[in-house]
């Protein structure tokens, strides 16, 4: 690998997207800094407005003081372990204190999820109280008394499971309950969520007293059980307890934001919108989003999907593709995928940018913005993936480094990719637009990815204009493998437009072949497929690399008459090397060329091109053609070549600025230098020389 293609492919990715990035971060912190709310939370809050101006006839909540604790106290100590790890999980285990609401809301969703299964189980020992009430979540808030309440109609608990489920950290009942069902045989879809036995304990981050009152659905008696987090608990008889569990916090002083409606209704947007039961807050329905990447593809309209992508992306345009994809294997997926119809911004395009499709598992967030669960070139995609199958920490924030998760992202990957493909031949004109505005995010892809295969994929997605195909007709790399005569490469030729593709000294030769060329016109076409390398077998060639390396040109033996001589070729060379010392490599006579006197080629001339934007301005004109190593290829049968050979004895002085003169428009020609308006010096100079001689 020569210096030049080390260099450039070490530089390019940084440079790729750098003044993107460099834009985007100024935009952010303005944006950040003047609204101080994300979209999901703006929304959160206009659809909290807009509950209100409900009538009041939708006002519902069971939420009624009417517990009260009686009879003789009872104390207890957590164990010796649960102390030990109350603080780490009161303190450490969640990073931000807002979800100790989705923990309880959790809680509460298990609650109505093991009521509704035993409620419908045919065991008719089991004597379950009022089968028929309703199954909801209601929260309350009240910033004079700062407390937060939330109160379920679930399955509640007795003193024994007070003990055992709140006595005991990571003692999960939901986990319990599953294994039992299992061992039952009842297995299938469930939707508990609980499986660590810790979130509870979340609440003191928050409250620096708790009081639960719960009433199980197979008791008569309720319960009041008290505990301030610091290492005991209380249990006392209680009475006027409804059905469920009922759980009090008494804020601290500084979280008294969670005594305010609309702080907890955009945390209920955030984290629990999706879950199955319905949850009031103060007597308003605050989940009133469906989840709709659970439900069968074709029940969902285009009303319904717009509605759905403006709440999760916090946008206002449309979606441009949507991809709503369920399977089972190899991993249980609901995706519900959009693609934006608005073009990427210069915040979008910064690579700081999170991901924006968000994770759930049972319709529970895990994660807001999820980067690895598809890959950073995708950050433009919208929308929700739900997996049962996910490996998650004790906090439920994060995703356990495995194999599963590297598979999911396979999987994700692989499908947006097919799905592309299927639209790109469904509608070549409309995915044209789609690959106007976000083909760079895919050209970032293949320069930014180290995995062959995975690169591959995303190649199947880039467009092309061809030499063999009218002006504007755009194909894939697999569009020309299927058209490929002989041989296993895929020919490419960089330059600003078609004619000048068309017209290029490179060119000519492959066009009197009739071989098919791609022509890349973006400034980093070309850079994505050197980077590329091959694609389905097929190596990636440049035109001007085909040429360095074609020995076959630089066989002499068959020139004509029109030509210079082997023995003048082999003087001018010298000659040519002499006086272009410090710049060329060597200098060489071509049969590959045919109109054009000369150009110059090296050894990767994507690599070179890419070296000269971002690094040869700071480097001396010697090291330049050090690093570049330039070959300058001559055409023994043109009028101006063979002039040249000839004005070298008649008319030295002359001759040596023709040649220089020649070099330099090569360089230019070949897309190497910097500033073509160097040029101008030495071409008044040769100009002048020639004009004396008239």
């Amino acid at each position: 690998m020569s210096s030049v293609t080390r260099i450039a492919r070490l530089t390019s990715t940084r440079n790729f997207l750098k003044y993107a990035e460099n834009s985007a971060s100024r935009i952010r912190n303005y944006i950040c800094k003047e609204q101080g709310h994300t979209g999901l939370l703006i929304h959160a809050r206009f659809q909290h407005t807009e509950t209100q101006t409900n009538d009041k006839d939708d006002y519902h909540s069971i939420i009624k003081n009417t517990e009260k604790a009686i009879g003789e106290s009872s104390k207890h100590e957590f164990q010796a372990e649960t102390r030990m790890l109350l603080d780490i999980v009161a303190r450490s285990l969640y990073s931000e204190k807002e979800v100790f609401i989705r923990e309880l809301i959790s809680n509460a969703s298990d609650a109505l999820e093991k009521f509704k299964y035993i409620a419908l189980s045919e065991d008719e020992s089991q004597q379950i109280l009022d089968k028929d009430r309703s199954l909801e979540i209601h929260i309350s808030t009240d910033k004079n008394s700062r407390t937060f309440t939330i109160q379920d109609t679930g399955i509640g608990m007795t003193k024994d499971e007070l003990v055992q489920n709140l006595g005991i950290i990571a003692k999960s009942g939901s986990k319990a309950f599953i294994e039992q069902v299992k061992q039952q045989q009842a297995a299938g879809d469930n939707n508990i969520i609980g499986q660590f036995g810790v979130g509870f304990y979340s609440v003191f981050m928050v409250a620096d007293k708790v009081e639960v009152f719960t009433r199980s659905a197979k008791d008569e008696q309720g319960w009041k059980w008290t505990s301030d987090g610091t290492g005991n608990y209380e249990i006392q008889l209680a009475e006027g307890v409804s059905l469920g569990t009922k759980i009090i916090l008494h804020l601290k002083g500084d979280c008294r934001e969670f005594a305010d409606d609309e702080t907890i209704n955009a945390i209920i947007t955030k984290y629990s919108n999706f879950i199955g039961s319905p949850i009031y807050l103060n007597g308003k329905k605050a989940n009133i989003v469906q989840p709709l990447w659970l439900k069968d593809p074709k029940s969902v309209n285009t009303s319904q999907h717009i509605d759905f992508y403006k709440f999760i992306s916090g946008s206002y345009d449309v979606p441009r593709y949507i991809l709503h994809y369920k399977t089972d294997v190899p991993l249980s997926i609901a995706a519900l995928l959009y693609f934006p119809e608005g073009k990427p911004g210069l915040f979008e395009m910064s690579r700081e940018i999170e991901s924006g499709v968000a994770l759930y598992t049972k319709k529970v967030l895990i994660k807001n913005k999820t980067d690895n669960i598809l890959p950073k070139w995708l950050r433009f995609v919208k929308g929700v993936v739900d997996s049962e199958d996910i490996p998650l920490n004790l906090s439920r924030e994060l995703l356990q480094n495995s194999n599963l998760i590297r598979k999911l992202r396979d999987v994700l990957t692989g499908r947006v990719t097919k799905f592309l493909i299927d639209q790109l031949k469904k509608d070549q004109k409309e995915y044209e637009k789609f690959y106007q505005d976000y083909g760079i995010f895919i050209k970032e892809g293949i320069i930014t990815n180290h995995n062959q295969t995975e690169k591959e994929d995303a190649a199947k997605l880039l467009l092309f204009e061809s030499s063999h195909l009218e002006p504007g007709k755009k194909i894939t790399l697999s569009d020309y493998i299927t058209r490929a005569k002989e041989g296993r490469t895929i020919f490419y030729l960089a330059a600003p437009s078609r004619n000048l593709a068309e017209s290029s000294p490179y060119y000519e030769s492959l066009k009197k072949k009739q071989q098919e060329v791609l022509f890349c016109y973006e400034p980093y076409d070309e850079l994505v497929l050197m980077q590329l390398q091959q694609f389905q077998g097929y190596k990636l060639i440049s035109v001007e690399k085909d040429m360095r390396d074609d020995k076959a040109a630089n066989d002499l033996t068959n020139l004509g008459e029109d030509s210079l001589k082997r023995s003048e070729i082999n003087e001018l060379s010298d000659w040519l090397k002499e006086k272009l010392g410090g710049k060329v490599m060597s200098v060489n006579a071509t049969t590959r060329l045919e109109s054009h006197p000369c150009v110059v080629t090296v050894e990767e001339m994507a690599a070179a091109r890419h070296f000269i934007r971002t690094q040869s301005h700071s480097l001396p004109e010697d090291r330049r053609y050090a690093i570049l190593q330039p070959q300058f290829e001559i055409n023994p049968t043109h009028p101006i070549i063979k002039k040249m050979y000839k004005l070298k004895s008649s008319d030295p002085e002359l001759a040596e600025l023709l040649a220089k003169q020649l070099f330099a428009n090569s360089m230019v020609g070949a897309g190497l230098v910097e500033d073509p308006r160097v040029l101008l010096t030495s071409m008044n100079d040769l100009l002048a020389k020639a004009l004396d001689k008239h």
